[in-house]
């Protein structure tokens, strides 16, 4: 093989193996400053000058969650948004409590993989793989069980338990998002036409009407 081909192969294979994953942060940290106007992918950096402690600093994840609502649960996200030293470091995690049989909705994480850990109580949890085979993928995890959710698949958690539960979840992301299944299909502003809906579930506009008014 000539000298120049070899090189060009390793190059390629180089770059398909940086493109693979995101880029390491290029310094120490870069705290995200909220009251910057500039728009990139991701906030600006703060002034490395003016940072202080607080910057990398969450305080009440001990407290539980209001969970007196319509879906029993109360997720509190500790994520680039609450921690501004986050800012680059592609990591984040939020406590969700659990009333007796309360569910945390089908949803999905667009931008991260998420680990879940049981720290009270009893939790059903699942997730849903691609199509064609939407196979579920279920578990009931007691105290101290772990669990994985892949990125991008829909997953639930339920309280299958007469008493509250406690999860904490990691993400591999500073800014995870979360598309709440139910609320972007039915809650969406404006809506989806009832007549696409009604289609795509095989039901009457009328059943779909009705979920709408709910969101």
């Amino acid at each position: 093989m000539a000298p120049s081909v070899l090189l060009f192969g390793l190059l390629a294979i180089a770059c398909s193996l940086a493109s693979a994953s995101d880029h390491s942060p290029l310094q120490d940290f870069c705290v995200a400053d909220a009251t910057s106007p500039v728009l990139v992918n991701g906030l600006v950096c703060k002034d490395p000058k003016l940072v202080k402690a607080d910057d990398f600093f969450f305080k009440g994840l001990h407290l539980a969650g209001n969970t007196s609502n319509a879906v029993g649960s109360r997720v509190t996200p500790v994520n680039v948004a609450q921690i501004p030293g986050l800012n680059t470091l592609g990591i984040s995690l939020v406590r969700i409590d659990y009333a007796p049989w309360g569910i945390n909705p089908p949803h999905t994480h667009p931008r991260a993989t998420e680990i879940l850990t049981v720290v009270e109580g009893l939790l059903e949890v699942g997730f849903v793989t691609s199509n064609p085979e939407n196979h579920l993928i279920t578990k009931v995890l007691q105290k101290g069980d772990v669990f994985v959710f892949p990125v991008g698949l829909v997953h639930f958690q339920r309280n299958v338990g007469y008493c509250n539960t406690v999860a904490i979840a990691a993400l591999n992301s500073q800014n995870p998002g979360v598309i709440t299944i139910a609320n972007t299909v039915f809650g969406s502003k404006p809506d989806i036409s009832s007549d696409l809906l009604a289609k795509a579930f095989q039901v009457d506009k009328n059943i779909v009407y009705k979920i709408q008014s709910h969101f």
